[in-house]
């Protein structure tokens, strides 16, 4: 029998949409169903070449760095006992293929009754009739595309699982899932295209799978039915890359997407989540992506998360600007966070980037930021810059964990009188930009943070003691010349083997 050592369960891979009959065909043909992808190109986001990159594949990584291994022997799948570290590749799409089923493909609800039924199967392959064992089986599901929403539906739709059921899932993990559905051309798909199963994604038709009401619009939220910190949501940002239907998808999907899936509709409410320059499949892929990996496993297995918040005290206007306010003219603006998060010793990716040149940045408004009077909010709507998380066992000096974070504050261009200022506009400029570097140390009973501006200073020095605020958080002030003021606020969690979760109480972007 299986003995889990958490927070290393079985990790369970449920694959994404096949559209036509070919594609069916040639994922049914393949053992891992696209979770044994892996790349040797990554494209820079700031100069667009090609660099040459080795990435394995999830498979074989977490085979190799986690002593993970499949569960197939003798031309086919084990049916007898099988380690916790298992993966187990959920093949939905069999059925759809003539040579294994009728040639008919599961509804969405089917296949989330299937994944439930699944998951009982394993629990009695680890577990056999030993009630404390079955008690300590769990699993993490991870899930590419569509994938993502046959989880939710099991974990969300009552007339498929229960509470007892969904207690078997540990964590969550979906790359490029399109939680608040597909749109093409800014339209969300029709319920009547049937074509394909193409309606799968639209809203309406999502509510009643997902058991959410139909008036609410947006259906990205997992109804109270699972904790959103346990449920990860990796979102791509590449669009250009994406190769499906001659480039059609991409011209259609837009420039804020993957080539597919929106970027604003591939979270779930609450949810952490982390942004790359990676696209929906193919070459430059998600799935197939280190970035996509380092997430994965931290998120799984890691045992630190660091949230940062930017608190913004002062957004500095330009001096003709501010000369002009100061003479009673309308100033009208708005502004660009852009962030990315690096652990010490990441060579060729990091764990988030959100930037003005991938259309990923966070924007927010000058009102709902410091002019609240003129907006219906109660509090600033201050940006949530990233959820990152850590593995002290990945430390490679010392005892402490050390990673960076680059942060950049533009603005998209100011209006005077409802006319955009042009006169000495100057594009590239910042109001604040800089890189910084924490380092984390555990000690009894919390953490000690410090920090160093290292646009100016070499990131090996000791840094500055970070101070503890009342709300459980470390407060960093910023500033530049500029007269940008602001504060970013980290809260260190340390994380349970067992993955006790993480609550929060900001407003993710």
């Amino acid at each position: 029998m299986a003995y889990f050592v958490p927070p290393f369960f079985p990790v369970v891979y449920v694959r994404g949409y096949a559209m036509t009959s070919a594609e069916i065909a040639d994922t049914v043909s393949t053992p891992y169903m696209g979770f044994n992808l892996g790349a040797t190109k990554a494209r820079q986001t700031w100069d667009g070449k090609v660099v040459r990159q080795v990435f394995e594949s999830p498979v074989v990584r977490l085979m190799k760095d986690y002593g993970y291994r499949d569960i197939y022997a003798n031309g086919t799948e084990i049916t007898g006992p099988i380690p916790a570290r298992s993966i187990i590749i959920y093949r939905y799409y069999d059925t759809a293929d003539k040579d294994f089923g009728d040639g008919k493909a599961l509804s969405i609800p089917e296949a989330a009754r299937g994944l439930r039924a699944l998951l009982y199967q394993l629990r009695a392959q680890m577990c056999g009739a030993q009630a404390d064992l079955q008690r300590q089986f769990k699993v993490h599901l991870v899930a590419h595309s569509m994938g993502g929403l046959v989880v939710r539906a099991f974990l969300q739709n009552d007339e498929i699982s229960t509470p007892e059921d969904r207690n078997l899932v540990s964590k969550v993990f979906t790359y490029a899932t399109p939680h608040n559905g597909i749109e093409m051309a800014g339209i969300n798909v029709p319920a009547a295209f049937g074509l394909w199963d193409m309606n799968n994604f639209n809203r309406g038709r999502m509510a009643e799978y997902l058991d959410l009401p139909r008036d609410e619009g947006r259906v990205d939220t997992l109804g109270g039915k699972f904790d959103a910190q346990r449920f990860f949501c990796f979102v791509g940002t590449n669009h250009r890359d994406y190769p499906v239907a001659g480039g059609l998808a991409r011209a259609l999907a837009g420039e804020m997407s993957d080539g597919l899936v929106k970027i604003e509709n591939a979270t779930v409410a609450d949810s952490p989540r982390a942004f790359a320059f990676r696209c929906h499949s193919g070459p430059y892929g998600v799935v197939n992506s280190e970035e996509g990996y380092q997430n994965l496993v931290r998120f799984l297995f890691g045992n630190l998360r660091v949230d940062g918040v930017l608190e913004v005290q002062a957004l500095p206007l330009p001096p003709s600007v501010e000369k002009a306010r100061r003479r009673g003219k309308s100033i009208r603006a708005s502004y660009y966070f852009e962030c990315s998060v690096s652990p010490r010793g990441a060579l060729g990716y990091r764990l988030t980037e959100r930037r003005r040149d991938t259309y990923s940045a966070i924007l927010r408004g000058y009102d709902e930021l410091l002019n609240l009077e003129d907006t219906d909010r109660d509090a600033p709507r201050w940006p949530m810059l990233f959820s990152a998380y850590l593995d002290t066992s990945k430390i490679t000096v010392g005892r402490t964990v050390v990673f960076g974070v680059e942060l950049k504050v533009s603005t998209t261009g100011y209006t005077i009188n409802n006319k955009l200022w042009l006169d000495q506009h100057v594009e590239g400029e910042y109001l604040f930009r800089d890189t910084l570097t924490f380092k984390v140390t555990l000690k009894p009973g919390g953490f000690n943070l410090r920090y160093l501006r290292t646009d100016e200073s070499w990131s090996e020095k000791k840094g500055t003691l970070a101070q503890f605020g009342p709300d459980a958080s470390f407060s960093v002030p910023l500033d530049s010349g500029k007269g940008f003021k602001g504060t970013l606020a980290l809260t260190v969690h340390k994380i349970s083997p067992a993955g006790t979760p993480v609550h929060h109480e900001r407003e993710y972007a």
